[in-house]
């Protein structure tokens, strides 16, 4: 709930980013020709699938590379956009209070200044990691102070890429409808280019018996019941923590290793250096750095070790993975390498599969677009059949063509994913990487836009012919 002093803060902090952007607007030219598209109206310049904070930070980018046809658009009611308040289950965001992110380096956009305007710089020196629910707060502000127009319960089912334009078709709850545009981003969130993946013997079993950790769980209903959790990883473990608080009478996590993590390999990659220019590194020494990254089973912050270790009812078992399951009695039976365990509910913290075409809007263009495997062959002992499903993107972060005649059409897409990783290390899906990430995708856009326009701007330049004096 916003107070009277909230308000007050907040409007004088808008002022001041309303100034900031004045200062730094330098040029304010408008440049960008406008394209008839098929339908003979004028197309959007950008049209961009997500409202998260992947998607506001490349609008905002577009905002300020004077990119005015802008178009955002998020399946979600507005507020709920990225999983903030739905399925993130952490208690705050697992980066440190100070990484800036979407403000692109307006220190007056930054989370600090947002949370300082409603709370106090008291408030901020006491605080030891952002809620997640003031994450979201702070991305609607962002959105509203920065005027970014979002148009919200829109859902892209088909993204289609053709030479000259794409074609985007939209599902709203007034009906169907297409939308043209020069070029698409897709901001979709760590599962944007692919899909939540359980062990298929786990896909088999009953819904009202298993659940993948990125699901919609009613954890009202595990009060008193036995929890089984297969991961150790960060979302694992925040969901194991959920079902502890919700009531239940017991929660086991499961691990395949014989111990968890307690290194996080992100911290050390949290450098200009690597974070700007990974993307520019040859294609065996990314496969070498991301593919290690990658495989590696990540720690999960030390608050959530605590949150889950603080009941005496939590129980970790390591060294023993999930190798079949079956239903008995309405319980769910886990065979494990030693000894079945049976619980009345299981959830999988088993990641992410990269898999294009298992999304409705990639769908129509999965089957055109080059993948690692189709690009590059690792030397012998560093293969990876996983990684070698991520699609290979271009340098700011567009798609490439398994059939060169196609990539004119496959460039106006970009990948603002976790999807990126593999090509450009963290992007979209990472809060830290977006003031790197955002810069290098948009001006992959601005410049094909200047080379398409190249002719009419050289008309302009030799008409122009204002005096000086």
């Amino acid at each position: 709930m916003t107070t009277m002093a909230d308000s007050e803060g907040l409007a004088r902090l808008g002022a001041r980013v309303r100034e900031d952007l004045d200062r730094i607007a330098w040029p304010s030219v408008e440049w960008v020709k406008p394209r008839i598209g098929p339908d003979g109206k004028v197309m959007d310049d950008v049209l961009v699938v997500g409202a998260g904070q992947g998607g506001l930070a490349v609008a905002f980018q577009l905002m300020r590379e004077r990119v005015t046809r802008v178009r955002v658009l998020d399946r979600a009611p507005r507020g709920l956009e990225g999983p903030w308040k739905t399925t993130a289950r952490m208690i705050t965001l697992r980066s440190p209070k100070f990484t800036t992110g979407p403000d692109l380096d307006v220190p007056s956009l930054t989370f600090q200044s947002w949370y300082e305007a409603t709370r106090g710089r008291a408030d901020w020196e006491a605080l030891n990691k952002i809620p997640k629910e003031e994450w979201r707060d702070y991305l609607d502000w962002y959105r509203d102070v920065l005027g970014i127009a979002v148009e919200n319960e829109a859902e892209v089912t088909a993204i289609r890429p053709f030479a000259e334009h794409v074609a985007v078709d939209v599902l709203t709850p007034a009906g169907e409808r297409r939308h043209h545009a020069r070029h698409v981003v897709v901001a979709t969130g760590i599962d944007g280019t692919g899909r939540w993946w359980m062990p298929p013997f786990l896909e088999a079993m009953p819904r009202g018996l298993v659940a993948h950790a990125a699901d919609g769980i009613d954890f009202t209903r595990l009060a008193g019941k036995s929890v089984a959790v297969l991961g150790a990883g960060a979302s694992a473990m925040d969901n194991a923590a959920t079902a502890l608080e919700a009531g239940a009478a017991e929660v086991h996590v499961f691990v395949r290793r014989p111990q968890i993590s307690r290194v996080q390999p992100y911290k050390q990659i949290s450098y200009a250096g690597f974070l700007r220019h990974v993307a520019d590194l040859s294609d065996a020494m990314r496969w070498r750095m991301l593919t290690y990254l990658l495989d590696l089973r990540e720690a999960f912050p030390r608050e959530t070790w605590e949150r889950v270790t603080r009941h005496p009812n939590a129980c970790l078992h390591t060294g023993r993975g999930w190798t079949g399951a079956r239903e008995e009695a309405g319980r769910i039976v886990l065979e494990t390498p030693s000894g079945d365990f049976a619980a009345d509910f299981a959830i999988a913290g088993t990641g992410l599969d990269m898999d294009m075409g298992a999304r409705p809007e990639l769908a129509p263009l999965a089957d055109r677009v080059a993948l690692w495997r189709d690009v590059y062959r690792p030397p012998a002992g560093e293969e990876n059949e996983r990684l070698g499903r991520y699609p290979y993107l271009g340098r700011t972060l567009e798609l490439t063509a398994l059939d060169p005649a196609d990539q004119p059409a496959l460039s106006r897409v970009r990948i603002f994913t976790f999807g990126a990783t593999m090509s450009c290390g963290p992007s979209g899906a990472s809060i830290n990487a977006l003031k790197f990430a955002c810069p290098r995708l948009v001006s992959g856009i601005t410049g094909a836009i200047f080379a398409e326009d190249a002719e009419a701007h050289m008309e302009d330049l030799l008409a122009y012919d204002v005096p000086e004096f």
